[in-house]
Order: C-alpha cells, then sequence, then structure tokens
C-alpha cells in the first residue's frame, strides 16, 4: 500500500528553544500529521457500477451482429441500465455492495423492483458479451462436449434446445445453458430474470431482447439464434463457467 507524504511541519525548531517548547512542538506536529492520516481517503468511497468494457471491438463480431447494432446495443442499452443502477442506489447500502450481491439482494423484494431489473440487466448483458467470441461457435472443448451429449444425446441436440428456449421466450428475455447439479439444462427467463438468483449456474446465454437483434435481422429472431450458435458462441466460456 502506497503512503501519502505529509508535511514535517516544525519538527526541528531553532536553537534557544526550551525542552518544553521542543515538546509542545513534537506533540503538535505529531497530533497534525496524525490528523491528516485520518482524513477519509476518496478511494475508500463507494465505488458506483461500472460499465465493463467489451471483450473485443464493437467491429469485431460482423457480419453475424454489426458495429451499429453492437453501438446500440452496448453504448446505449448497457450503459443506461448502468447509469439508472447507480442513480437507484446512490446513498443507500447497496452502493457498496458487488454487482452480483445487489441482483441477489433484491430479487423477489417489490420495493426493489427497478433496481433488480437494471443490475440483473447489467449482470446479464456483461455475461452475454463473454457468451460470444469473434469466430465463435464450432466444435465445444472436450469435457463440455461429452456433458452435452450425457445431457442431451449430442451437441446438435443441446444446440436445438437453446433455439428453442430462445424462440419460445414470449416478448422481451434470455435463454440460457446451466450447470443443474451434474447436468446441463436450457432454461429461459423473461425480461431481467436471471438463473443468478436460483440454484442453477449460468454457463452461457442467448439475449432475445429486440434491440439484441432488430437493427440487423428485423423481426427474424430464428435467423439470429441460428447465426449465433453457429459462428458466435463461445463454448470456452460455457466450459470455464462449470467449475
Amino acid at each position: 500500500m502506497s503512503h501519502t507524504h505529509h508535511p514535517s511541519f516544525a519538527t526541528h525548531p531553532a536553537p534557544g528553544v526550551s525542552p518544553r517548547r521542543r515538546l509542545l512542538i513534537g506533540a503538535a506536529a505529531a497530533l497534525a500529521a496524525a490528523s491528516l492520516g485520518a482524513l477519509p481517503r476518496r478511494a475508500a468511497a463507494s465505488t458506483p457500477v461500472a460499465l465493463p468494457p467489451l471483450p473485443y471491438g464493437e467491429s469485431a463480431l460482423a457480419p453475424v451482429i454489426s458495429a451499429n447494432t453492437i453501438g446500440f446495443h452496448y453504448g446505449k442499452h448497457h450503459k443506461g441500465y448502468v447509469d439508472n443502477l447507480n442513480k437507484l442506489i446512490a446513498g443507500t447500502p447497496m452502493a457498496d455492495q458487488s454487482l452480483e450481491q445487489i441482483v441477489k439482494a433484491s430479487a423477489g423484494q417489490a420495493d426493489k423492483t427497478a433496481i433488480f431489473n437494471n443490475a440483473a440487466q447489467v449482470w446479464n448483458h456483461t455475461f452475454y458479451w463473454n457468451s460470444l467470441k469473434p469466430g465463435g461457435g464450432g466444435e465445444p472443448p472436450a469435457a463440455l462436449r461429452e456433458r452435452m451429449v450425457a445431457s442431451f444425446g449430442s451437441v446438435d441436440a443441446c444446440k436445438k434446445e437453446l433455439a428453442a428456449a430462445s424462440m419460445g421466450q414470449f416478448g422481451s428475455g434470455w435463454a440460457w445453458l446451466v450447470r443443474d447439479g451434474d447436468k446441463l439444462k436450457v432454461v429461459r427467463t423473461p425480461n431481467a430474470e436471471t438463473p443468478l438468483t436460483g440454484a442453477s449456474k449460468p454457463l452461457l446465454t442467448i439475449d432475445v431482447w429486440e434491440h439484441a437483434y432488430y437493427l440487423d435481422y428485423q423481426n427474424r429472431r430464428a435467423d439470429y439464434v441460428a447465426a449465433l450458435l453457429d459462428k458466435l458462441v463461445n463454448w470456452d466460456f460455457a466450459n470455464q463457467n462449470w467449475g
């Protein structure tokens, strides 16, 4: 830890000062230095929830997802949830909590619905960006592939379940690949809901809010989902989240 250098004040008074006077000056200097050290540090204050950087450039997912869509989705929607959340928790005990703690503490609380909706959307979106990668799709890592086969019968069957959940979510929401005990499972959640607040562990997600795909695919959600699963899905991320 770095230490702030405080002025020494008059710790070496001029010759001829009496011993008692020297003692008083030394005590005053020590007290002044101690009081400076006791001042609250800015770093100790509550740190707002930050908008995490994208794990890739805005154009890195093109042509499946355009830089235009990323600009709006990340730069407007995701950032908007972050800004709203910080306004809602300012001056409350939640301002000192992590994002995950805020999501879990506000879930199911009628008086904290707005906080939950914004906090969960911040968390879900960050998870979504990491669920994708340039040059994704393809064959999953061996350990994940084995679990897919054990849980769904094949990798293709798992992808079909994810696609079905994505298409079966009426209105806005999310499709998730989760760990449920020692098995893989596909679930869907509406709006801002997230498996983070339940017993299963999220491994990967697909955002099916319209703002995730409408600029590129209009109403063709199925085409968006198929393109993600074939070309962008980050199986490595899902595999890492198992442990």
